[in-house]
């Protein structure tokens, strides 16, 4: 019985080291899934392949890293993140919107190596670049995020209360720690985020934990969560849980699901249902909002 014990102690020892040598000399590549050796860093396809115009934008992070971005503007006659441009294709149709579509250090165009505390900086000069614009009404800032985008979004929203006007997450993890027990599940005992069990003697070693569940019930602004149940890389209740935190706090959380919705084609297989989903959620909690406050400000004049 002894010997059986120690044999049993000294797997788990020897999984757990392991499991910590994978984190340690991997996660990355499980975190920023694009960022591999060997991948281009020049785009597959621009925006004037699908005839929309758009305008190169080139950005410094606070911490000096040069970014790239794209601001597709809209057009009345409208007909990765080159490989998500149908998608705002579409959403510049539906949504009638101008859209800003920033790559992460690493990513695209953008020098740099990734890491949480870099790509948070990032987003912030993306958001400040915006601020800065005479061509939009930057009172009608959205934030969109699906997966680590949505975790990068709820950071932003948190961060800037007056510039974001509402935050619209889609399949979103609760945290990295909690992914790493889905990715890896023979580590699940020994990380996780707030809502896991076990030890968690593993999460000191993970250098980006993105924990988007810590960050949700702080963010004030009106908040859309759409999830897509077949989703193969997130598991749904990820979505529900962040619903749930972030409706404890935040009366103007709206969830939806849609049935057939996987990780990256929520909006394809959602067809109309899902930009109208979107669309009203703005319309009534951004475009109304605005307009509100402008009347109330100029009847506020008058008087």
């Amino acid at each position: 019985m002894v010997s059986y014990i120690n044999a049993l102690l000294y797997g788990v020892g020897g999984i757990v080291v392991a499991g910590m040598a994978l984190l340690v000399a991997f996660q990355e590549r499980l975190v920023y899934v694009p960022v591999l050796p060997g991948l281009t860093k020049s785009y597959p396809i621009t925006p004037a392949r699908l005839r929309l115009l758009y305008e190169d934008v080139w950005l410094r992070s606070s911490d000096g890293v040069k970014l790239h971005a794209w601001f597709i503007k809209l057009l009345p006659d409208c007909r990765d993140i080159a490989h998500r441009l149908e998608m705002v294709r579409i959403m510049i149709q539906k949504l009638q919107c101008n859209v800003f579509m920033l790559s992460y250090r690493g990513y695209g165009a953008s020098d740099g190596s990734p890491s949480q505390h870099g790509i948070t900086k990032d987003a912030q000069a993306a958001l400040d670049h915006l601020m800065q614009r005479t061509d939009i009404d930057t009172s009608q800032i959205v934030v969109f995020g699906r997966s680590l985008g949505g975790a990068v979004g709820t950071v932003l929203a948190k961060n800037n209360p007056d510039k974001v006007s509402a935050l619209i997450l889609e399949n979103t993890f609760t945290s990295i720690l909690d992914m790493a027990g889905v990715l890896l599940p023979f580590l699940k005992w020994f990380i996780g985020g707030s809502t896991g069990k076990g030890p968690k003697i593993l999460n000191c070693v993970v250098r980006s934990p993105w924990s988007t569940i810590d960050v949700i019930g702080q963010v004030k602004q009106p908040i859309l969560f759409i999830s897509g149940l077949q989703d193969e890389m997130v598991p749904p209740i990820h979505m529900k849980m962040l619903y749930a935190k972030a409706a404890a706090h935040n009366k103007h959380c709206f969830f939806v699901e849609f049935s057939t919705g996987m990780h990256m084609d929520t909006w394809l297989t959602g067809g109309d249902r899902y930009w109208r989903t979107v669309c009203e959620f703005m319309e009534q909690h951004v475009i109304e909002k605005t307009h509100d406050e402008s009347n109330s400000s100029t009847n506020g004049n008058l008087s």
